[in-house]
């Protein structure tokens, strides 16, 4: 089966690119350069995937994405050169599913597309350790019954662990899989951040450990 991607961007050369990228890997591609001609396409199409550009003329991505979510629960990365924190969480509020900021790799928005895909048709949406519960679709965290709200680079850190329980990841990886190669920061950025998360998600049944010369990994109870 081939999958169908919109690809909302008004530089074209960057649509021409994805466009051209995901076409070769067998997907179906249709490219709308602002909100209206989008929203047209949507009535006509249904798509596996959207990748949608925050800063466009008109109707922004925001408000587009906000559009969407009143018909359809499709798949959403952003596309932005904005990595202000407050934009991200505007976002995920309002359902998109991930970012990529520019300039990005090809290989790795095409990674994030499919690791997109394969975790919404294969985890049933949600992932649940302990008295964790994750709804993949909304990013919501339940502890309980009890709602737990994480900035998106924990939230990002927590669903990473949890779908890959019991494996080591040292500093070094974690730094280039959370903050990129060019970060320019050092391996304590992962510390306060695995700190952080530790603490607010307190005795849940599953706890991120730390193994001595070697990293972090996730352990869940039995």
């Amino acid at each position: 089966m081939a999958y169908r991607l919109l690809i909302v961007e008004d530089d074209c050369l960057i649509a021409e690119a994805a466009a051209d990228y995901f076409t070769a890997k067998g997907w179906r591609v249709d490219v709308a350069e602002e909100g209206e001609g989008a929203l047209e396409l949507l009535e006509q199409k249904d798509y596996h995937l959207i990748l949608l550009d925050v800063m466009m003329p008109g109707m922004n991505g925001f408000t587009l994405c906000k559009r969407i979510r009143t018909a359809s629960d499709v798949p959403i990365i952003f596309i932005t050169a904005r990595v202000l924190e407050e934009d991200k969480l505007n976002g995920y509020s309002l359902g998109a599913d991930d970012y990529v900021t520019k300039p990005f790799s090809l290989p790795v928005l095409y990674a994030k597309a499919m690791a997109l895909i394969g975790r919404i048709r294969g985890y049933e949406q949600g992932l649940r350790a302990g008295s964790l519960a994750i709804d993949l679709r909304t990013h919501r965290v339940q502890k309980g019954t009890e709602p737990l709200k994480l900035p998106p680079k924990e939230y990002e850190m927590l669903v990473f662990f949890l779908e890959n329980p019991g494996r080591i990841y040292s500093r070094e990886q974690l730094l280039i899989r959370f903050w990129g190669y060019d970060f320019d920061g050092n391996e304590r950025v992962v510390d306060n951040h695995i700190k952080k998360l530790r603490k607010a998600i307190g005795n849940c049944g599953c706890t991120i450990q730390t193994v001595r010369k070697s990293g972090y990994r996730m352990e869940v109870e039995a």
